[in-house]
């Protein structure tokens, strides 16, 4: 399993993801699923991988083969397009080939070909924009009123973005909520895992602030962490009891 989180706020936008991936309680690997795409200045690409990972593998080669092929025509790869929309598209249609390819041979092994992509980010003189694109590469578009988008396994940190998360949070706080998104489900399911992946992108920049890797023994994260927990337990400590309140 995976989780994957994508803010997009007034400031900008923060993208953070893991990298275990899971095949069985005996079978567990370390796997990037964060891949970007820049020219500095002119437009910052952040996509987010989840779920059958040679299906997500095999969509993101076909678009960087793309990318790298002289050959392609002007708009057809993601560093190109002329909108973001256009990328989702450009991303949906790699999912279709690639499911049309292998999805009924992996139904016949009784093995699931479902995947998922977040992808965000700006073009300049474009709006920042992310967007979910399911299995069948139709896609969705993070809004105002959701500002933010998961794919994985997403429910252990989602309460903390719904009651956080706004177009106006500060970007420094969306990362600093982000991170204890990610560390609530680190907490609470083993099917994902360090290292962390994260990419910051100030609005109208199309430059990357941040773009790290998140190692098991980062200070900085380990004191977030353990600062939280400890915020937690004193704030349950002074809930009034049941029968005074």
């Amino acid at each position: 399993m995976t989780y994957c989180v994508g803010l997009m706020l007034d400031e900008g936008m923060v993208f953070l993801s893991d990298t275990r991936t899971n095949a069985g309680l005996d079978n567990i690997s370390r796997y990037r699923k964060m891949f970007t795409w820049d020219v500095p200045g002119e437009r910052a690409i952040v996509a987010l991988s989840a779920g059958n990972l040679a299906i997500t593998q095999a969509v993101m080669s076909t678009l960087q083969e793309a990318i790298d092929d002289p050959e392609t025509k002007p708009g057809d790869c993601v560093l190109s397009a002329p909108s973001m929309f256009r990328v989702a598209e450009l991303m949906g249609e790699a999912m279709q080939r690639v499911q049309h390819k292998y999805h009924d041979t992996l139904e016949q092994r009784k093995e699931s070909s479902s995947a998922s992509i977040m992808v965000g980010g700006q073009r300049k003189g474009g709006a920042q924009r992310l967007f979910l694109i399911y299995a069948a590469g139709n896609f969705i578009e993070a809004t105002e009123d959701t500002p933010y988008l998961q794919i994985g396994e997403h429910k252990y940190g989602k309460p903390i973005l719904d009651r956080v998360i706004t177009p106006e949070t500060p970007i420094a706080d969306g990362v600093k909520a982000a991170l204890l998104s990610m560390d609530s489900t680190l907490r609470s399911n083993l099917s994902v895992g360090m290292p962390l992946d994260l990419a910051v992108l100030p609005e109208g920049s199309c430059n990357f602030s941040e773009h790290r890797r998140i190692e098991a023994e980062d200070p900085a994260f380990r004191a977030l962490s353990e600062a939280w927990s400890q915020a937690l337990r004193e704030a349950f400590a002074d809930m009034p009891d049941e029968k005074n309140a």
